[in-house]
């Protein structure tokens, strides 16, 4: 399977760690989103959102949306429960991170690290910060309690919240106040076949 993504975008990040724990083997092609590669009629003719990452599957079909290729290739396996419940729970933190946690986080993390913190984009940078910690005080709550998002055990709603999470820093926020966070992204971290953001 092909994987077209950034290394620098944590939802394209997510498909890589989840691929490396798994031990499936993607081939990776670059896309530069600040070059505009996403709005070829190249790119849009096999994703019309233009967006990445973007999963291109043995037989030719096409699969985008970072948090559904998650449970795409985690299907039948540890990743991805079989309980009903807990399928459940998976996809609520998923919302979750679409909702309450990457708009603030990810989004302050891009206009820093991708754009460089223009004095145009300030405003709106210092506007993140606190939508941003109040999803970062929702998952201190539950990691204070369980060492992963669902239970004892890890799942793709883990991979979901880590990716921009354990980067947060480069989007001004600081996790020293959050020490369920950092041990749980130090388990994260420990897993057998871990992969660092921008490890090939």
């Amino acid at each position: 399977m092909n994987l077209y993504g950034d290394t620098r975008s944590g939802n394209c990040y997510k498909i890589k760690l989840l691929s490396s724990l798994l031990d499936l083997r993607l081939v990776w092609i670059g896309i530069d989103i600040m070059a505009g590669d996403t709005r070829e009629e190249d790119f849009l003719g096999r994703n019309p959102n233009g967006k990445i990452p973007l999963l291109e599957l043995d037989d030719g079909r096409f699969l985008a949306e970072s948090n559904a290729i998650l449970h795409y290739l985690a299907e039948g396996s540890a990743w991805l429960s079989t309980d009903r419940f807990e399928r459940a729970k998976v996809l609520q933190w998923q919302y979750f991170e679409q909702y309450s946690h990457e708009p603030y986080i990810a989004v302050a993390r891009f206009i820093n690290l991708y754009l460089g913190l223009p004095d145009d984009k300030r405003a709106e940078y210092e506007a993140k910060q606190a939508s941003g910690h109040r999803a970062l005080e929702v998952m201190e709550r539950q990691l204070a309690s369980t060492p992963f998002l669902i239970g004892l055990h890890p799942t793709i709603a883990d991979i979901s919240l880590y990716a921009y999470t354990h980067v947060a820093h480069e989007g001004g926020f600081d996790l020293s106040g959050y020490p369920g966070i950092q041990a749980w992204l130090a388990r994260i971290a420990a897993l057998p076949g871990y992969q660092a953001m921008g490890e090939d």
